[in-house]
């Protein structure tokens, strides 16, 4: 089916107090995976490519992107294209061409002010070539070996009354919060404040994402999204599927040498992974 767009999808979820799940993606392996674990309960779903993947690929966009693209195009459930993490504004205009329907601009690093006028600009921008983004306030932590930061750090959680005033000058469609997850977290440890997204949610009238989810407890999911997220990003859950998959298929054969045949075991471990996470997205709260 056609690609569909990161903005309705999320918008649609938003409305419905659901979420969409968002996985990301650094081989074909994982596109596969992530569409073929979508297919198989029927949920829409965002295929996500970092700025960290792209160096990882050489720094090329359009070769995972076009696999990407062809790949959802043939999928039996709506999947849309979101840029991730964006820091480099060349790679952001590069999203348009590449079928990309949606950017997250991180510039979250950044002291408040230099971050509110580099979403703006990125904002201005990316609403002029039809895309919709997302940003962050406050720092989820974890992102390129840098530690988390404390969990009472100055900055480090979102501030309600910043926010609006934040979404309100940027004109962002999206915005990413720090409520206690971290980013490549292995172990679902991640203790989130249900309280401030509560804040957050009512102060608030764009959609909320969760980024650093793979840290984060089952239930713990299914009541953020309750409480009024709108997008959970997935990226390390799925890699250690696959790791841990790949691992035990060549420690039972350690005289395999066929990449394809320990490459199918691993994406048919994230693929399950996918499935079950978007089972937990859907969940009643208890």
């Amino acid at each position: 089916m056609p690609l569909a767009t990161t903005g309705e999808l999320v918008t649609h979820a938003a409305r419905t107090r659901s979420a969409v799940a968002a996985f990301n993606i650094i081989t074909l392996e994982h596109v596969e995976a992530v569409i073929a674990g979508a297919e198989s309960t029927g949920a829409p779903v965002v295929l996500q490519v970092s700025e960290n993947a792209v160096k990882f690929r050489y720094g090329r966009l359009l070769p995972l992107a076009r696999a990407a693209v062809a790949a959802a195009e043939r999928a039996d459930v709506p999947v849309a294209l979101h840029l991730d993490h964006v820091q480099s504004d060349d790679l952001l205009r590069q999203a348009p061409g590449a079928g990309f329907s949606s950017v997250m601009y991180d510039a979250a690093r950044l002291p408040y002010a230099e971050n509110l006028a580099a979403t703006r600009a990125a904002a201005d921008w990316a609403h002029g070539q039809g895309l919709w983004i997302e940003a962050e306030l406050g720092q989820v932590g974890g992102k390129d070996g840098r530690p988390p930061l404390d969990a009472h750090a100055p900055g480090a959680r979102t501030d309600p009354e910043q926010a609006r005033d934040f979404v309100a000058r940027t004109e962002v469609d999206g915005l990413a919060v720090a409520i206690g997850s971290v980013h490549a977290m292995t172990t679902r440890t991640a203790a989130l404040d249900h309280g401030l997204l509560r804040r957050l949610s009512t102060a608030l009238s764009v959609p909320l994402v969760l980024h650093g989810s793979s840290g984060v407890p089952d239930d713990s999911l299914v009541a953020a999204v309750a409480g009024g997220i709108g997008k959970v990003n997935v990226g390390t859950a799925l890699n250690a599927a696959m790791t841990g998959a790949i691992r035990e298929f060549l420690a039972a054969h350690p005289e395999a040498v066929d990449s394809r045949k320990y490459l199918s075991v691993g994406r048919e471990a994230m693929a399950q992974e996918v499935a079950r996470i978007i089972r937990v997205l859907s969940a009643p709260v208890p």
